[in-house]
């Protein structure tokens, strides 16, 4: 039997937690993994996953032929690469989670950018707002905003993306004016679940504490539509159904054409730690670190002009005082 090969096929299932999703990242029949599987089992002598009609986990002989095998199938492309072209390497399939609304206005060019570059590459795009376990789930990279969490996981920052208090100028014509973060609580507020649950929004001023950080003031909001994705979120803050919250990527194109109207410009939502997560593996794989590489130049060249927008206003700030 390929040895590399069903050791290639035993990790994908055991991280996809399925047979049948080992089966579609592989492009292969799930009877042909099953099949695959039972020859190993037969090979090593030995039961490396128990099964039932819904699941299977790993017995004590299969969690270390698991970890045993990602070092060998590591150090197979590291040895490769060490010898021929890299960029022959960077090719199968490699999985990447992301939060939703990152995953929909950031990711979709980066992904260009990786394709036109490893055209024998495939990207399996997983969008979801929830943590997600890169072992677990058989994620290969992962992009999380906010504070990166436990578990096991090598993490990249990669900056902050930045949020928008916003309203369309539709709204802004009907209700009373928002001059102070007191008004706030007068107005329809639109949130994702999840964020802002205590109806109270975080807002700094630009004046330093004393340990040198922004001081963060917690001001009352009064919800009336929340939702489990931003963008129905964003089509009722453009419709002028309320007023919210959005992530700067989002709400920047509404804003240059004038569709939307940044609130409180003198006030700012604490942005979001941006983190790229990926397995800790040594070696890391080279289609990884590739892969890695390329997002985070990409991820830097978008953000930048954020970033100097945010210098600007802070130094245009301190003229006036």
């Amino acid at each position: 039997m390929n040895l590399l090969e069903a050791m290639r096929i035993y990790v994908r299932v055991v991280e996809r937690g399925s047979i049948s999703g080992a089966a579609r990242d592989l492009d292969i029949g799930q009877p042909a993994v099953s099949e695959r599987i039972e020859r190993l089992e037969k090979y090593l002598g030995c039961q490396l996953l128990l099964r039932n009609a819904r699941a299977f986990q790993c017995t004590p002989e299969g969690i270390i032929f698991h970890e045993r095998s990602k070092s060998v199938l590591g150090a197979v492309e590291q040895a490769v690469a060490e010898v021929s072209n890299e960029d022959q390497v960077v090719k199968g399939t490699i999985r990447i989670a992301a939060p939703h609304c990152f995953g929909e206005t950031v990711l979709p060019e980066g992904l260009k950018r990786i394709r036109e570059t490893w055209p024998r590459l495939d990207i399996e795009l997983v969008l979801n707002d929830r943590l997600a376990d890169l072992v677990t789930e058989g994620v290969d990279i992962s992009f999380r905003l906010g504070q990166p969490g436990d578990g096991a996981f090598i993490a990249y920052p990669l900056g902050q993306v930045g949020r928008l208090l916003v309203a369309s100028p539709d709204y802004l014509g009907r209700h009373a004016a928002i001059v102070e973060p007191v008004d706030l609580a007068k107005h329809s507020f639109i949130r994702v679940k999840g964020a802002f649950d205590a109806e109270q929004l975080p807002l700094t001023n630009g004046t330093n504490g004393t340990n040198g950080t922004d001081i963060v003031d917690s001001i009352a909001i009064r919800t009336s539509i929340k939702t489990n994705h931003w963008r129905p979120m964003y089509e009722m803050v453009l419709a002028g159904v309320g007023i919210g919250v959005l992530e700067a990527p989002a709400a920047r194109d509404a804003i240059e054409h004038g569709k939307l109207v940044q609130l409180l410009p003198h006030y700012e939502v604490p942005a979001l730690a941006l983190n790229l997560l990926i397995r800790p593996q040594r070696p890391v794989p080279v289609r990884v670190r590739k892969i890695v590489d390329t997002l985070k130049d990409y991820v830097s060249e978008v953000f930048e002009p954020d970033h100097q927008a945010q210098r600007r206003f802070r130094r245009g700030a301190d003229d006036e005082t």
